[in-house]
């Protein structure tokens, strides 16, 4: 089941679009620390996802514009989706491809590996509520086999995509450090997917004590803008698509749960500070606090705002709300002090990551 795939062929026309563009220069030209990156290889999952591909695309044309002689083993499950996400970095020797379906295939990285990012999940809420086993095993066996690897490996740090989502139910109007834990109901099938985030986090504490891997945890608030995927289908992909075909937003539920955001190049440029500057074993919220806001809230500032009154908002409620698999409502404003203390200060707010995400979408 597992092959590399060292540069693709008959797939040469751009896929990246003007602000995805505009944003990798933006990184680039940043003061990440780009010489502890230098000949270094690069472990990361989930690589045809928003975060993994963002991640090694953002890192390769880093590379290229500084020289860096970085390599980069991206998993992937399918080559074909990964052949048309990449197709500009096609004959670029630094991206090598492993095909491995992480839930029961073993990774094998014959050479060294100085850094992992662990980024592949299910992402989809219908998902975690239909195939609820297959969500929890591929979190909890996947984050174990990589993190097993990071020993073999003696990895400089190791990074696990987390989620908000592991906060649960949260009901104070405070923000939210890192050190929060609310509520989950078990008996929710739903939960599958926090419960096991909680679950991947914990290895990578107990790795970290017992192994002496340097770990990091992102807890990263919902990514979007410049740089989705065409198959994506989460709200803000959503509500992007009905100002450009001119439809109305339709919300299947009140809206109340109160959202965090943040723009993809701010997040991209969290994980590369995280990746060298963070503290092993902990956790990081990675948000940008000025992009709190509910459901209800976005979807109307997306009507009024973006699409300046030619669409609205409407409810369509069902009676059985399992049918979309969303998280049930909450309160959760995330404080990303922790993060900003390393030097990260994300600058796109929401209005702007909306704009810039359509703009590339039309």
């Amino acid at each position: 089941m597992r092959r590399k795939i060292r540069r693709f062929t008959g797939w040469r026309a751009s896929v990246l679009k003007r602000r995805e563009l505009e944003d990798m220069g933006y990184v680039s030209a940043s003061d990440l620390p780009f010489e502890e990156y230098r000949n270094s290889n690069f472990l990361i999952t989930g690589a045809t996802g928003l975060i993994g591909s963002l991640l090694i695309k953002n890192l390769l044309h880093c590379n290229r514009i500084h020289g860096l002689g970085i390599k980069i083993f991206a998993v992937v499950r399918d080559p074909q989706k990964a052949e048309r996400i990449f197709a500009d970095f096609s004959d670029d020797i630094a991206l090598k491809f492993l095909v491995c379906n992480l839930e029961n295939d073993k990774i094998c990285v014959e050479t060294k590996v100085d850094y992992i990012i662990h980024a592949a999940a299910v992402t989809q809420s219908k998902m975690m509520v239909t195939k609820p086993v297959e969500t929890i095993r591929l979190s909890v066996n996947s984050t174990d086999q990589l993190l097993t690897l990071a020993v073999e490996k003696k990895v400089k740090s190791f990074i696990y995509i987390s989620s908000m989502e592991v906060y649960g139910v949260l009901n104070g109007t405070d923000k939210v450090d890192e050190n929060a834990l609310g509520y989950l109901n078990l008996q929710a099938v739903r939960s599958c997917y926090p419960e096991s985030k909680r679950m991947c986090e914990c290895l990578c504490v107990a790795y970290a004590q017992e192994y002496g891997v340097n770990t990091r945890i992102a807890r990263l608030a919902q990514t979007f803008g410049a740089g989705i995927l065409e198959t994506e289908n989460r709200v803000f992909a959503q509500f992007a698509r009905s100002v450009i075909e001119k439809k109305d937003i339709v919300l299947h539920t009140l809206g109340k749960s109160e959202g965090n955001y943040v723009y993809t190049r701010d997040a991209i440029q969290a994980l590369l500070l995280l990746l060298i500057k963070g503290e092993s074993a902990q956790a990081y919220n990675i948000s940008n606090e000025k992009s709190h806001t509910t459901i209800a809230n976005m979807a109307q500032m997306v009507a009024s705002d973006i699409a300046k009154d030619e669409i609205k908002v409407v409810f369509d409620i069902p009676e059985d709300n399992m049918l979309y698999g969303y998280a049930s409502d909450t309160k959760l404003y995330l404080n990303s002090q922790k993060m900003q203390k390393l030097g990260w200060f994300p600058e796109v707010e929401l209005k702007e990551a909306f704009e810039r995400m359509i703009d590339d979408m039309q």
